[in-house]
């Protein structure tokens, strides 16, 4: 939400909403109006898919293949306006194209990691020549590219909530049905292939899973800040706990906290709900790596203050 979005709001409202030392006050304030209630469920909506598709994402060090499928936002867009259909269905599209063929052309066991990096740069290319294509060809103002590129959660309609609804819940259904396959996948690619396990596959299924989470995501923090759920609370809670079980509820519980955090604060700002939701997943993360590096260097004074023990020689 811009600026100019945010004083439209207090227009319609009649009302300059402020933050006060009551909280529960201020809480049944943002849950007063029906718009903001739309936002903090398809926001808790795509903080948990992003979550647990972002934690297999860093998981994996794909993380490069998440940043490409964003950029597919913008041949989405324009493509969209070029035939006259809503922006966020041709993103949708691009984004489940893009990870297509970025499973098909990046996946093979034989490539090295540079190779694959630069197959999927090679698809990002591809997807920005064609956003300049279509642009091209359209002519005009692409109205609905400033909402893709920095998110709103004004005007977020029942039909979106229940579109993101469904949208999460087959992802998260087909995400726990291959969870241990990938888990070990991604683990040890080989091991896992030798016992049978479609690794492959598997990696052409995640991807578009994490494309839709992709385009989900881009609706609550636009896709120039989708990372701030889909990277941060999974890096965050990967660097707290190796456990893949409490490490997957952390990351799912901070992604819910930066959203309802963000989206609260900014109801009370004029500036946009993707500025504190990228700032409170930054400094989530920064503050999980001052107390991991806190952690180690206190483990290390123990370990060097401690005398060394002597055997016993029975």
């Amino acid at each position: 939400m811009g600026t100019e979005a945010a004083m439209g709001m207090r227009t319609v409202m009649g009302t300059d909403p402020r933050l006060t030392w009551n909280l529960a006050h201020d809480v049944s304030e943002v849950l007063e109006y029906h718009f903001m209630v739309n936002a903090l469920l398809a926001g808790s909506l795509v903080a948990v898919m992003a979550g647990l598709l972002g934690w297999f994402m860093v998981l994996r060090r794909e993380t490069f293949a998440g940043h490409t499928l964003s950029i597919m936002a913008f041949p989405g867009a324009s493509g969209a306006a070029l035939i006259g259909v809503p922006a966020t269905w041709g993103y949708f599209v691009f984004c489940v194209m893009g990870g297509l063929a970025i499973g098909r052309f990046s996946g093979g066991r034989g490539r090295s990691w540079s190779e694959q990096s630069a197959l999927i740069g090679a698809v990002q290319a591809l997807a920005l020549g064609l956003g300049f294509l279509f642009v091209s060809l359209y002519g005009g103002v692409l109205g609905d590219l400033n909402s893709l590129l920095f998110g709103t959660f004004i005007g977020i309609s029942d039909g979106q909530v229940l579109t993101l609804l469904l949208i999460a819940v087959a992802s998260v259904a087909v995400l726990l049905a291959l969870s241990r396959p990938l888990l070990f996948a991604s683990v040890d690619a080989d091991v896992a292939s030798a016992r049978g396990v479609p690794v492959r596959g598997l990696g052409v299924v995640f991807l578009v899973l994490l494309a839709l989470a992709v385009a989900a995501t881009s609706q609550i923090t636009g896709v120039l800040l989708v990372f701030a759920l889909l990277l941060m609370p999974a890096a965050s809670a990967q660097a707290i706990t190796a456990r893949p079980g409490l490490s997957l509820v952390l990351t799912v519980a901070i992604g819910l906290v930066v959203v309802w955090l963000g989206l609260g604060i900014a109801y009370f700002s004029v500036y946009p709900a993707g500025f504190f939701v990228t700032s409170i997943s930054f400094a989530i993360y920064v503050g999980v790596q001052v107390w991991v590096w806190a952690r180690s260097m206190a483990l290390r004074e123990i370990q060097v203050s401690e005398p060394p023990t002597e055997g016993v020689i029975a």
